[in-house]
C-alpha cells in the first residue's frame, strides 16, 4: 500500500515531483513522457514501479526501500539541479558579450 505523499523520480534526471495522491500521480503521468524506469517513492522510501495497463496505472512494489540519507540525496540533487538550471538561463545579446564576461570573471 502506498504512502502518500510521494515523489516521482524520472530515470536519468534529477528533477522530482511531489505528488500528494494517487489522483495527482495519475494527472502527472497522464501529462509526461514518463519510462517504465521511472520510480514512484512513497513517505516511507518505499520504490514502486509505474506501469499503465487496461487503461489505469499500476504501482508495483520493487524490492528495495530507500533510507533516509538516501532520499536526502535524491532531494540534494534535485535541489543543485534547480540551482543549475537557474544558470542555464543566463542570456546574452552577443557572443562578444558571452566572451567578455568571461574575462570578467577571470579578473577576480
Amino acid at each position: 500500500m502506498i504512502n502518500w505523499p510521494c515523489i516521482l523520480k524520472l530515470d536519468g534526471d534529477a528533477e522530482l515531483m511531489f505528488l500528494s495522491s494517487e489522483t495527482q500521480l495519475a494527472n502527472e503521468l497522464d501529462a509526461l513522457i514518463w519510462d517504465s524506469s521511472d520510480r514512484l517513492i512513497d513517505s516511507r522510501g518505499q520504490c514502486y514501479l509505474v506501469s499503465f495497463s487496461d487503461g489505469s496505472y499500476r504501482f508495483d512494489v520493487e524490492g528495495n526501500v530507500l533510507s533516509l540519507d538516501a532520499v536526502t540525496q535524491l532531494i540534494r540533487e534535485h535541489e543543485f539541479s534547480k540551482a543549475e538550471m537557474c544558470l542555464t538561463k543566463i542570456q546574452f545579446p552577443s557572443i562578444e558579450k558571452a566572451i567578455m564576461s568571461l574575462a570578467t570573471e577571470k579578473q577576480t
